[in-house]
Order: structure tokens, then sequence, then C-alpha cells
């Protein structure tokens, strides 16, 4: 899988020529198939792309395929550059742009369940849940460019007071969560955990699919103060939120 959370299939010409609707039904699902021919990569598949969305596609990837392979760091403000010259999703953190994908049906199937979890636990207090795509920015101490990340859930209690004039939320969430995928597991687990930790987010949840399990971390005085594994039936419960909590057997 690449970093964007574009799947890829490798398949051969024969397999290809027996199941040619189901692959571009894949196709067309935003992945892409490789086809291989007496054991090597002959021809890649992509989603369609207009002329004009292609350009600029390819225009952009350029720029972030230079800023990841070249050795070079970018500054927020580059970021925030391309960033509003574009409709892909990106994040930034540690000074790297990362493309972001469409999720799969599993991913939004959970996101939407805990959604509701957390509206209903909400409902009638100032703070809300908040799901992506929504872009906050991320302040570590001593560090002067912020991270921007789309975390798949939020809940935050500052978001009248800390929302700028462009109407972005420049404040910290209370509560963030991230769902895994196999391309995110390792950004999700430490780089966004490490940016959670030190810009003032006070739990992470981590939400892995695959395991069914839910992780949170509790976070105070920009350190690790906690840290509870959840499976199978049991609840997993908010340290900071009380009160707020998630049975496996429903979010899974």
């Amino acid at each position: 899988m690449s970093e964007n959370n574009v799947y890829s299939k490798t398949i051969t010409a024969t397999e290809f020529k027996k199941n040619l609707g189901k692959y571009l039904d894949y196709v067309n699902e935003n992945n892409e198939v490789v086809i291989t021919k007496n054991g090597e990569k002959a021809v890649r598949m992509t989603p369609y792309l207009s002329d004009y969305d292609r350009y600029n596609l390819m225009q952009l990837k350029e720029q972030v395929l230079d800023y990841q392979y070249g050795g070079k760091k970018v500054s927020y403000e580059e970021f925030m550059e391309i960033y509003e010259k574009s409709e892909l999703r990106m994040e930034f953190i540690d000074g790297e742009i990362v493309l972001m994908g469409s999720p799969n049906f599993e991913h939004q199937e959970i996101s939407g369940r805990l959604h509701i979890l957390f509206s209903q636990f909400l409902r009638g207090n100032k703070c809300r849940v908040v799901y992506a795509p929504f872009d906050v920015h991320f302040f570590k101490p001593e560090i002067k460019d912020p991270d921007v990340c789309q975390p798949d859930l939020l809940i935050a209690c500052d978001i009248e007071e800390k929302l700028n004039e462009k109407g972005r939320y420049m404040g910290t969430p209370a509560l963030v969560v991230e769902i895994l995928s196999p391309s995110t597991r390792s950004k999700d687990m430490v780089k966004k955990l490490n940016t959670y930790m030190l810009s003032g987010v006070k739990e992470y949840w981590l939400v892995d699919p695959v395991r069914k399990t839910i992780m949170i971390y509790g976070f105070n005085n920009l350190d690790v103060e906690e840290f509870i594994s959840y499976k199978a039936d049991e609840v997993a419960a908010s340290q900071v939120f009380e009160g707020l909590e998630a049975p496996l057997a429903e979010v899974f």
C-alpha cells in the first residue's frame, strides 16, 4: 500500500483478462492495479483523471515528492501555499508533507459509530465532537511551525474561542481518535502520538480494526501518564471525560 492510502494490487495478465470487470470496479474505488506479464510488471491501472486534474495532480506531486525524497524540509508557510491550491487531503508533520487518500468502508463505519457514541455523551455539553476532514494546527513547545493534522475524530472544548477570522480552528482538542490502516499505522502510532502528546492533547485513542482493540493514551505535562488497551467484549473508557465509554462489541 502506498503512503497516500491508495491500495495497490498486483495481478497477472491472465488473471486480469478473466476478471476485467472486477478489477475495473477495484480501480474505480480509488485503488490501483499493477499487471504483470511473464513475471515482470508491465502496466499500472489507476483511477481516471481529466487532463486538467492530471496536470494539477502532477504539479502538486512533483512539489511534494521533491520535499519527501529530495532531502528537503518544507516550511509551514510553503505547506499552506501548496495546500490551499489543492483539493488533495494532506497533513504536515515534522516539516514533511504527507498525502492522504480516501478511507475504506470499515474505517468509515467505525468512525461513524464512535461519532454517534461521542455525540450522545456530549449532548448539552459545550464540548463538540468533530470528524475528518478537519484541519487542526498542533503547536509543540519551542518549535515555530505547527504540525497540521486531520484526526479521524476529535473532541474540542474551545472551538468557539479558537476559530480565527478564516473559520479555522486554532485550539487544542482534549481528545483525539485515529483509526489505524496498514499505510498509516507507523505514522499514527509514533509520529502523531508524539505530536498530540507535545501539543497538549489530554487523551489519544488508537483504534485498530484488524486486532479489534482500542488503545488509550493519557497525557500529562507533555508525557504519557497512562496507557490502557481494551479488547474483545471490554468497554473502552475515557479518563478525561468521566462516563464516556465505547463498548468494543458496538464499535467493531
